[in-house]
Formats: C-alpha cells, structure tokens, sequence
C-alpha cells in the first residue's frame, strides 16, 4: 500500500509548523515548550480523517530532513498508537516507498530498539510543558494494524460531506 504524505516538520525541529487546511498555506502553530526536537519528519497522509478530525499523522524516515510543503510517496511500516488529551491519535511510521536504501524495513521491528524508542520517548513527553496537554499512552503496532488504521482514515474521509473536503486539502 502506497499514499501521500505531506511533510509539515522537518526532522530536528522545534517548531511545530500545521497546513491551515483553509488556505493550503504552512503556518507555525507553535515552539514546543519543551527542548525536544522531531526525530522524524512529520506530517499526515494526504485525504485522511484519522478519529482526532484531523489528518492522519505520519512520521517518515530518511536521511535527510525535508521542507515544510514536501510531499512524499510513502509506505507503512508500522504505527505509534497514542491519545492525548484530545482523544485518539495514532501516528503512522512511514519509509518513502521507492526509496531502496529503506528496502529492508518491512515492519516497525527492523528498525533498531533504540530509534523505536527514541521515537516513543519523544512523543510521550513532547507535551510534558504545555498546559492542558498530555500523552496518555503511546504503544507500537504492526504494519498490518497501521494499514488498516490508514484504511479506515480514507474511508473516513471519503464519507465526508465535499464541502468538508475541501478544508482537509
């Protein structure tokens, strides 16, 4: 299974840049509070509704850091299974599809323990400054479960009314 993801944040960010869904423009939402960088790109995957009402998130794995804007052909390897105060909102890790120095990653296992955790630690403490937000759990799962969750988000998104689909670009 192959989609879209669009970049928001760069690998080694603190600012946490979101696409105003009503301009197609990149907006800087907010610094994280705390001293914490992405340890992905990150972004969401283009014509989703994940069960937060947003886009579904997606973490992607290079080499190199992006641009806020860029858009990336990717494929699932797993998924970081997660609430917030908010509710649910997983996040899906993601490889470029037809990149073959990421041939091998099949699965969220392949990569190494300490990147898996490295990735977990970091988006349940992301928050820890901000008043009124927290990470409730933050669990990783297969690339099985993170492809029927994408699945599932562009179903969601197909049944939305079109003029809701225009502001989730």
């Amino acid at each position: 299974m192959e989609f879209d993801v669009l970049i928001e944040i760069p690998k080694g960010q603190r600012n946490k840049y979101e696409v105003d869904h009503k301009t197609g423009r990149i907006r800087l939402d907010r610094m994280l509070f705390t001293s914490m960088v992405y340890p992905t790109d990150y972004g969401f995957i283009e014509d989703t509704l994940s069960l937060d009402g947003d886009p579904l998130d997606a973490m992607v794995l290079l080499d190199e850091p992006t641009f806020p804007g860029c858009l990336i052909r990717c494929r699932a390897i797993g998924m970081l299974n997660m609430a917030d105060e908010a509710g649910g909102d997983d996040k899906i890790l993601c490889v470029p599809a037809t990149d073959p120095r990421f041939e091998h990653l099949r699965d969220y296992h392949h990569i190494s323990e300490f990147e898996r955790q490295e990735i977990q630690h970091f988006f349940t403490s992301y928050k820890d400054l901000e008043p009124g937000k927290e990470v409730h759990h933050a669990e990783w799962q297969n690339r099985a479960q993170a492809e029927v969750e994408i699945v599932r988000s562009f179903k969601r998104f197909e049944e939305l009314p079109e003029e809701e689909k225009i502001h989730h670009l």
